[in-house]
Order: structure tokens, then sequence, then C-alpha cells
């Protein structure tokens, strides 16, 4: 999927015509710099071409001279047309959040999965995987609440996987359907903390168990120096990848995926002899009252922090499912979500099992006012393993930040569209990489940038919900050239609603999200003003999920949004109201007019 396509449509489908002057944009000619490829803008064309006149708006840039050779689609030209070889891996993926033609999506929902799932099988969610034990539950309950947070993220996540295959791009550019034109500028931010947070704990964790791994195994000095060298080779050999493209990044995490897989089950048998089951926790019969009443919130907190991590995928699934084709049967791109996230029960009891055993034989490394999961993890460990943890560091952190870092390149790209796709991942990539050295040595961020992941994904998941019933009240269907308005500075179409902004949809995220920030309850880092109404359980995200919903629908009904924007079916489960569509306006909108226009007459 890098430069330019994974599949490029065979040149002998197109047919070469002499120019005539008229308003259609002319596409220069192939020359043999393109080795039979043609144009991008071509492809962008015949794929516009193939969808019903309605839908079809294509935005481009300013006119080419005339007086040049075109090339044309054939109507009768299929989508299933013969396919060349894909770009090498070391070509960079040229497109941003413009919708990627037909021809050019040559993914599938295994690749899906072996991105999402890459992306989560590392160090940093073996440190989630810990929390129930941190927070004194037995590693039968902690095995509970894990399975209830990752069941339930997993649910509410894989719905996010559909808005790529059928508009083209990413999560951020799709939610301008039930935002507003401007309102997308909430997911574009959104998924921009999200990847900054959660890169830099990557980058973190996996630096501090090379730095120790190498420590025990080479007897290399924990120094600032020896932390600042393995956080910059990660950053940068994370940046490299992204850089290059989605291609790339599918490749690594191709690879990290089967390596990292082994190596877990290989450290599952490294401990196998010292982990017990049996690992009671706190909460025993003998404990006092005060004690007992801890462990509902408890639970219930260490559920979801477990849930957190799948919920933090949602803005980042169209990044990656938006290069499989659009006939592509939905319910096996959700499965492959869902599945993503039932796989990363082995980090997640990875982690708890070895902290179970941290709790027994090194208590110290699990004290909840200053955990260290990698340092107890190094403690107990038999030297043999050492080498593996260096990999498991390498490998997972190369995963974690390269599907973190493309995104927020992708969608810094989509916020201010003059920077393509590589130059604002190369921008947001130095300004990322300063952030993790600032935080890391300069005001310890590192147990605070948690905090702030947690506070991310609150204010996330509304969002997340505002887009999941979007797609159901709308039969999933889209209109994905009026997406684009925003990127090609232009104004009006189906989603233009209020001078650019859906109010339906923005105030149910941000008053969903102002709640979920009120009741989140982090014992000792953050407690909302109303975090102690629910006896000290951390309700913030069950609050906000709850109030998104029932606010979005409550909305739909009583101001109903424009018939125009639902498609030919019309809406589901709300009402509607005949408005008319207020027209495209600003760059290049009149000569599409004109061009579509002579579709229509040559059809």
């Amino acid at each position: 999927m890098t430069g330019g396509a994974f599949v490029h449509s065979s040149v002998q489908t197109w047919m070469v015509r002499p120019l005539v002057r008229s308003s259609v944009r002319p596409i220069a000619s192939v020359d043999h710099r393109t080795k039979g490829r043609l144009p991008r803008a071509a492809r962008t064309l015949a794929t516009a071409t193939r969808r019903p006149a309605s839908r079809v708006t294509t935005r481009s840039p300013a006119l080419p001279p005339l007086g040049v050779s075109v090339l044309r689609w054939s109507p009768s030209l299929s989508q299933n047309s013969p396919a060349t070889q894909p770009p090498s891996l070391t070509e960079v993926e040229p497109y941003g959040v413009e919708r990627i033609p037909d021809a050019d999506r040559s993914a599938s929902p295994l690749d899906l999965f072996r991105l999402a799932f890459g992306g989560a099988n590392t160090f940093s969610t073996c440190v989630l995987g810990a929390f129930p034990i941190l927070f004194g539950l037995s590693f039968w309950q902690g095995l509970a609440a894990t399975l209830l947070g990752v069941i339930a993220g997993a649910l509410i996540l894989c719905p996010m996987a559909v808005f790529g295959p059928v508009n083209g791009t990413n999560n951020a550019v799709s939610s301008s359907a039930h935002l507003g034109v401007h309102g997308r500028v909430v997911g574009s931010f959104l998924s921009l903390l999200t990847a900054i947070a959660f890169f830099s704990i990557s980058v973190w964790s996996s630096g501090d168990a090379l730095v120790g791994g190498a420590h025990r195994l080479f007897g290399l000095e924990r120094s600032d120096l020896s932390y600042v060298v393995a956080y910059a080779l990660f950053a940068v050999l994370v940046l490299a990848v992204c850089v290059y493209g989605f291609r790339f990044m599918l490749f690594v995490n191709k690879v990290a995926v089967a390596s990292a897989t082994l190596l877990f089950l290989v450290g599952l048998a490294a401990f196998a002899g010292d982990f017990d089951p049996s690992y009671a926790g706190i909460f025993t019969a003998s404990a006092d009252a005060a004690t007992q009443d801890l462990f509902w919130p408890s639970f219930i907190g260490s559920a979801l922090i477990v849930l957190s991590n799948p919920v933090s995928f949602g803005a980042f699934l169209g990044d990656w499912s938006r290069y499989i084709p659009a006939s592509t049967p939905r319910r096996r791109v959700v499965g492959a979500a869902f599945l993503s996230q039932i796989a990363t029960l082995l980090p997640f009891v990875f982690g708890l099992a070895t902290a179970s055993i941290i709790a027994t034989k090194a208590p110290e490394y699990v004290d909840p006012t200053a955990p260290n999961f990698v340092g107890g993890l190094l403690a107990i460990s038999p030297s043999w393993f050492f080498l593996p943890v260096c990999l498991l560091a390498l490998i997972g952190g190369m995963a974690t930040g390269t599907t973190a870092l493309y995104g927020t390149g992708l969608d810094f790209s989509s916020v201010f569209p003059r920077l393509s796709r590589v130059q604002a991942t190369v921008l947001v990539g130095v300004l990322s990489i300063a952030f993790i050295f600032v935080g890391r040595f300069g005001f310890d961020l590192v147990q605070s940038i948690s905090t702030f992941a947690t506070m991310i994904i609150t204010c996330t998941t509304p969002w997340m919900v505002v887009m999941m019933l979007g797609f159901l009240t709308r039969r999933g269907w889209y209109d994905p050239d009026a997406l684009q308005v925003f990127n090609r500075r232009q104004r009006g179409g189906r989603y233009w609603f209020t001078h650019g902004w859906n109010w339906r949809g923005m105030t149910a995220w941000w008053v969903s999200a102002l709640l979920g920030v009120l009741f989140t309850n982090i014992p000792g880092q953050f407690v909302g003003p109303l975090g102690e109404l629910a006896g000290g359980v951390d309700i913030g995200l069950p609050i906000s999920l709850a109030v998104a919903a029932v606010l979005f629908l409550a909305l739909l009904w009583f101001f109903p949004e424009p018939r125009a924007v639902y498609g030919p079916e019309g809406a589901r489960l709300v009402r509607t109201v005949d408005v008319p569509v207020p027209p495209i306006t600003g760059p290049g909108a009149e000569a599409e007019v004109s061009r579509d226009a002579m579709a229509a007459d040559g059809s």
C-alpha cells in the first residue's frame, strides 16, 4: 500500500483519446517514468466514475494546461481489472487521508488482525495485565476482571473497523458525517493525543526493559545515557517505518506478531515452575471489613484498565482498514478487529501471572505507590530469559510505536492538508520524540502519562459511540466525496449541517466526555469532583458510554437531521427532515460541477 498502490489497474483497460477543449479536467498521458502505471489522479477519477452519479463529487486541484493527450476511463471497465505487482516495501506511501481508490486496495481482514494484535502484543499490555494484582486481587479474580475487560472492550471496538473499507479513509475523516465538516477535528485531535500518549508509553516501557535486560545479561550500567540510547533507538526506528508507510508497517507487524507470540509462550514456560494459581491477593476471608469494602472498586477498576487497551485502538482502525476493499463482507472486517483483541489475552495473562509471582517473590516491585513491573520481571527471571526479554522489548516497542505514530501523522495531515502524510509524520514524530525525552528526564511524566492516557480514552469512547450509532441510523451509507470537503478547504455539501458543525453529535460527545471525566476515580493520581459518588469505583467510562448513547439518539429523534445524509434507503430508528443541501463551494468546485455534468451527458 506504499508507493501509491497495492494493486495498479492495467493500462490496457484505459483508452487514449485526443483532448478536446472542454471543462473536463485533462489527465496527462503515461510516460516512461510511470513504468506502465496510471497517474494517481487518473486512478482516482476512474474510481469516482464507477460510483453512482448521485454520489460523485470528486475534488481536484486547479486544471492543468490544455494541449496534452488524455486518458479516459471506459464505462465498460470492471472493478476487478487485472493487477500488476504491488510496490516494494521501501517505496514511500503517497496517500494521505484522501479516499483510497478501489484499485489500490488489496489489504485483507487478516492484515487488520495483524496490525491490531501486533500493536498490543507488547510489554505495555503486560503492564496493564499486572494491575489486578497491584489492586490486591487474587489470580483467579484478576483473570475474571481481565476477561471481562478484554471481551467488553473488543465488542466496543470492533464496529469501528467498518468505516475504513466503506469510505476509503481514516475514522477521523469519516466522523465528518456525524460531527460535521468542521467537527471532524475532534476525532483528529483525540487520535493525535492518544497516539502520542501510547507511543510514549511504548518507548518508555520497552526502553526500560531493554536496558534492564542488557544490565542483567551484559552488565550494562543503568545510567541516563543508557536510557537515552535505548529510547532514541526505538523512536528513530519507529519513525523510519512510519515514513515509509502502511506496507512497511504491515511487514513489521507480520514479523512482530509471530516472534512476540513465540517469545511470550517461551516466557510462560520459563515461569511455569514458579507460578501458583492459588495466589490469594488481599481480599481473603480473614481480611478486615475495610479491606473487603474495596473489593468491587478494585475489581471494576481492574476491568476498566484492561478495557481501555482495546478501546484505545478505536480512532486508529480506519487508518489500517481503509486499504481493505469495500466489497469485503463487513462481518469479516468486524470479526478481525474483535479477534485481534481476544488474542491480546496472551500478553494480558502473561502480565497477570508474572505479577502474581513478583508479588510473592519480590513484593517491593508491586508496591501500588511505585510499581515497577519490568524491574520485578527481571528480578524473578531465569538468566537464560534475559535475552528474550530484550528481544520482546525491541519487537514489541516497534509494533506498538508504528501503529500509534503512523496514525498520528495521518491525522495531522488531515487537519493541516498543506502537509503531506510524510511531512506530517516527520513533524509529529520529532515532537513526540522531544516529548519522550523531556517527559522522562525533565519532568518525570512516566507515571502521569498513564493517567493522561486514561483520560483521553474516557473522552474518546463517547466519540466512538456517536460514530457507531451514526453508522446504525444511516444504514452504513456515506458519501465518501462529501467527507473530503474539509481537506479540500471547501464549504457546503451533505455534511455541512450548521456552519460545518453537527451540534447533535458534538453535544452528545462533549456532555458525555465531561461527565466521564467528572466521575473518574484513579486513586493517588486523579479523582474527579464526582469520583467518590460510587463508593470509590471508577465509573467514568461506563457513564460516558451510556450518556453518549442515550443523548445522541434522543437528539436525533427530537431534532432530526437532513434527509439527504441518510442515502436512498432512508433512516433507521430516527426521524428526518427535508431541507436543501448547500452546494459545495471553494477550490475546484466549479470544475467538478462541469465534469459531473459532462459525465451525466455521456451516460
